[in-house]
């Protein structure tokens, strides 16, 4: 698969969508589920049982065993921090089946995402890597987890050696057209190039959908 795959992918399906936090309100077709019980708190044992839940079923819904996959993982760090060239990003090293694999990572060194275009930062960049896969390649249920323990300290932490930088992982489905971003237990996004390629979403887990957002779900669907 060719290396610029990710932009040509998104200039065709998605156009004029960048890569960021908050995607559900960058794009016209998707939908924003509420993953984890706002109503138990992180102190409890099970508070994290229905982000679990949510997030694997969802994964499992939009992904299937033959659509090809990019799984595309962005680090927001400065020039000045060393850790990614000290200690090279584990995650692909730790959910990806095959090691062999690894040999076909694509990274890239983005100016940051967060960054206006009129602003000139030359500290802020996006470390992107990108590999191309399936789904059956990935350890999928614990790498999500693993997104889901992001606030908590928890020794599967994905940049636990590193917090002062961010980091976003994606998951963007190249046969069926989508974008599966689960930003944190809070929330997952999945965007869509057209609205009824995730109908089946909306009507399956239509309780699932954040409150704060199903007008505009439903005026979507409806």
């Amino acid at each position: 698969m060719s290396t610029n795959i990710l932009p040509s992918f998104l200039e065709k399906y998605f156009e004029g969508l960048t890569l960021g936090s908050a995607l559900f309100y960058s794009w016209k077709y998707g939908i924003r589920f509420e993953i984890s019980d706002p109503l138990i708190s992180y102190y409890e044992k099970d508070c994290l049982k229905q982000a679990f839940h949510r997030s694997i079923t969802l994964f499992q819904r939009v992904f299937e065993e033959e659509d090809e996959i990019l799984f595309v993982t962005d680090v927001h760090t400065t020039n000045k921090e060393p850790f990614l060239q000290k200690r090279p990003l584990n995650v692909y090293l730790k959910y990806i089946k095959d090691k062999k694999r690894l040999y076909q990572l694509n990274h890239y060194r983005l100016p940051s995402v967060f960054q206006d275009e009129h602003e000139e930062d030359d500290q802020s960049l996006t470390h992107r890597f990108v590999l191309s896969c399936k789904k059956t390649e990935l350890r999928y249920a614990q790498l999500l987890q693993a997104i889901n323990y992001e606030d908590f300290a928890h020794p599967s932490t994905i940049l636990k050696s590193n917090p002062q930088s961010g980091y976003d992982i994606y998951f963007i489905n190249i046969s069926k057209k989508m974008i599966f971003h689960l930003y944190d237990d809070r929330g997952c996004d999945v965007l869509a190039s057209n609205k009824e390629s995730i109908r089946f979403l909306y009507e399956e887990y239509n309780t699932w959908i954040l409150d704060y957002d199903r007008k505009e779900i439903d005026l979507l669907f409806t």
